[in-house]
């Protein structure tokens, strides 16, 4: 019993602390629904590292329908993936349309195509997947209730749309797809790499929907009631940061004991409908 206890707790020991609010179980299976590839990998190694050749042949999988672009898809979307295909059957999941190029993406717009100009999809944080019609409300519903994500209801054409940008949800009707809600930065916001840290842990922040660049950003912010650090390998703008493109890097080299969300102050001059601030997922600190 003893040596049973002592392998429990070792096992419990080395077992990766979860670095998602929402995540699956390391596994993701997908199938590309216009070439019939497929894809089942570990992507998630049980010390919690992440296995880039896995990911890699994702990316490669999803990549963009009209020109073959690839481009790295979040690892929080990858992890929101994987506990859809769990919570809908373990079956694996058909992609109809994964990364877009912001080519691509402004073709099917040019087309008439009811695409959005600041799309999810360009900036590898967005899937369409076909579900089965039987379990498509539900699953709705269910990654509805995450808070977590993105979740479009397409009753008709029988997918869901699934993005890690902010929480909110839609149907077809309903999804205001005409009405180019991201443009003039109006919709700009913060990602970091993963929803808990460790105190004094670099925290790497990626910001997106910017779609009239440039934004520039303040060198301090806050993380909850924290004031935050904020380095960039990016140009120095009178004491800001320039973010030239969608998906600019930053980070925050010192996470503090407390979290919160991380929030960004953003600096005159502001083109267009750019907010003052720039908000993050909620973020852990333990």
């Amino acid at each position: 019993m003893r040596v049973f206890v002592l392998l429990v707790a070792a096992s419990t020991a080395l077992a990766a602390p979860p670095r998602f609010f929402v995540m699956g179980d390391g596994r993701l299976a997908l199938v590309n629904a216009h070439t019939d590839e497929r894809a089942d990998v570990v992507y998630r190694r049980k010390d919690g590292t992440y296995d880039r050749d896995a990911l890699a042949r994702l990316n490669h999988l999803v990549r963009s329908q009209g020109d073959a672009r690839e481009t790295e898809l979040a690892l929080r979307l990858v992890e929101v993936l994987s506990w859809v295909e769990k919570s809908a059957g373990g079956k694996p999941l058909v992609v109809l349309s994964g990364y877009r190029s912001p080519a691509y993406n402004q073709s099917l717009k040019d087309q008439g195509r009811a695409v959005a100009g600041g799309s999810m999809h360009t900036e590898g944080l967005a899937s369409d997947l076909a579900i089965p019609r039987p379990q498509l409300l539900a699953m709705w519903h269910r990654i509805r209730d995450l808070d977590c994500c993105g979740a479009g209801y397409y009753a008709k054409e029988g997918f869901l749309h699934v993005d890690v940008g902010r929480p909110r949800f839609w149907e077809a009707t309903t999804s205001r797809v005409d009405e180019n809600l991201s443009a003039g930065n109006a919709r700009v916001f913060a990602r970091t790499e993963f929803d808990r840290y460790a105190p004094g842990e670099t925290m790497n922040v990626r910001v997106h929907a910017l779609t009239v660049p440039p934004i520039r950003v303040a060198r301090e912010g806050r993380l909850g009631e924290e004031p935050v650090r904020v380095d960039a390998d990016l140009p120095d703008r009178d004491g800001c940061w320039e973010l030239g493109e969608s998906g600019a890097r930053l980070r925050v080299p010192d996470a503090p004991a407390a979290g919160g969300t991380l929030v960004l102050r953003t600096c005159e001059p502001r083109a267009e409908r750019t907010p003052d601030r720039i908000e993050s997922n909620r973020v852990e600190i333990r």
